[in-house]
């Protein structure tokens, strides 16, 4: 038979479902961030929880290997520098690097919803390439290469120019 591998969770359910206080505080952060569901932020929440795990096991490396996990996760926009530091990772430091959030607060889009339609419609750029995942993690290097695809202004300002002259003509 093939190479079946085991598809592995990204992310697990709260213990207690009913949580009011859980729930308040998802629906505020869903709302800030324009997340389609809760799940998203689940899954936020086992990326930060397994980059806590994965600093605990660097505690008794070398000081390179420590130094060579700091630039990886400082390429891709947090900001460490020390094992505490990525100990005391919280979800909106990976949330703000989500393409969504960095196309809003860039001014790219009105509102984080906005920006999340522009995404899954393919109007934004990465890098000159078109990406269309809202939750698309964007690294330091592409964070300034982010740009609206060019639309089709020359076609439309000349449709008004020819519907103007139409009037004009009409008017007289």
């Amino acid at each position: 038979m093939g190479d079946v591998r085991r598809k592995h969770n990204l992310y697990s359910r709260p213990k207690k479902m009913f949580d009011s206080v859980r729930i308040a505080e998802e629906n505020d952060i869903k709302k800030k961030y324009g997340l389609k569901n809760k799940t998203e932020i689940w899954k936020i929440s086992a990326k930060v929880k397994a980059l806590r795990v994965k600093a605990k096991q660097f505690i008794p490396k070398s000081e390179k290997e420590k130094q060579e996990f700091f630039a990886r996760l400082n390429a891709m926009g947090l900001e460490v520098s020390a094992i505490s530091d990525v100990l005391a990772l919280k979800n909106e430091d990976l949330l703000n690097r989500r393409l969504q959030t960095i196309v809003f607060n860039k001014g790219l889009s009105k509102t984080v919803l906005e920006a999340r339609q522009l995404i899954v419609h393919k109007n934004v750029l990465v890098d000159d390439r078109i990406v269309n995942i809202p939750s698309f993690a964007v690294n330091k290097y592409n964070e300034n290469k982010i740009s609206l695809k060019e639309r089709k202004v020359k076609k439309v300002a000349a449709d008004k120019k020819v519907e103007e002259n139409v009037e004009e003509t009409k008017d007289e």
